[in-house]
């Protein structure tokens, strides 16, 4: 417990998924926690539930793919919070699954805006935030496929190698502010997103299409979200104070082959 005890910390993509996972876990650990993203519904929902157990939280509705709102959105979080210590950048999108000759310019920027712009976006308004804080922790969420590559999704795949480029770079522009910058890469967790790209793919059986997936990790299972929330927690508190420019895979053995 406490692990994170007083930090202000901003999870985007915070409503479902490996978003809702961090926000518990870092809010359980006592840190004061602001929900970012564009589903108001299970946001809000979420923040009345920690609320009501004795937690700090508070949603904000915020795309991550608009700089206006958010610079807008981290001024107004650091001041009802007391500041920003921490940014974990989870917002993404699968986007389309086709090969690259067929995705077209829209398909393909509409995951760039998300899943690159909105890291670069939440980084570069969070800096000046982070250094007022004497330093502070940004977790990017990148993906196994942001260290190797598959027949499939390739906006997607693009856009986490991205990140994971984007994280070294600012973890050495910002080691000299006490700024430490890391990526983590899951493997196949259950979440809505891959819920979604079983049925994008065609597949009908949610339980099969989750055995199959199983199988692809040599531990035997798809991850759930509180294995990657719990990396978050440890790259966010102060125990993970000598890393920065790290990659965190937490994969069940995916990338050990």
């Amino acid at each position: 417990m406490n692990r994170v005890q007083d930090k202000s910390c901003i999870v985007t993509g915070g409503a479902v998924g490996i978003g809702k996972a961090c926000v518990e876990k870092l809010a359980q650990e006592g840190a004061r926690v602001a929900i970012v993203d564009v589903q108001d519904g299970p946001g809000e929902s979420l923040a009345a539930q920690l609320v009501a157990r004795g937690m700090t939280a508070r949603y904000w509705h915020v795309d991550v793919g608009d700089e206006a709102q958010v610079e807008r959105a981290w001024s107004g979080i650091a001041e009802a919070l007391g500041g920003i210590d921490v940014v974990v950048n989870n917002a993404g999108v699968a986007g389309a699954n086709k090969p690259t000759d067929q995705v077209t310019e829209a398909e393909w920027d509409h995951v760039q805006r998300i899943n690159v712009k909105g890291v670069f976006f939440c980084t570069k308004h969070a800096i000046a935030h982070l250094r007022r804080a004497g330093g502070g922790s940004i977790v990017n969420l990148s993906s196994i496929y942001g260290l190797v590559g598959a027949p499939d999704l390739p906006p997607y795949h693009a856009s986490k190698g991205a990140v994971r480029l984007m994280t070294k770079t600012d973890a050495l522009l910002f080691a000299p502010d006490g700024i430490r910058v890391s990526s983590i890469h899951p493997g196949f967790i259950w979440t809505p997103l891959v819920e979604q790209h079983l049925r994008d793919s065609g597949q009908a059986d949610m339980e099969q299409g989750k055995s199959d997936l199983a199988q692809l990790h040599p531990l035997g299972r798809v991850g759930d979200p509180d294995d990657i929330a719990w990396g978050v927690v440890y790259l966010a508190s102060d125990e993970s104070r000598f890393v920065t420019g790290s990659e965190l895979v937490i994969d069940g053995g995916y990338t050990a082959r």
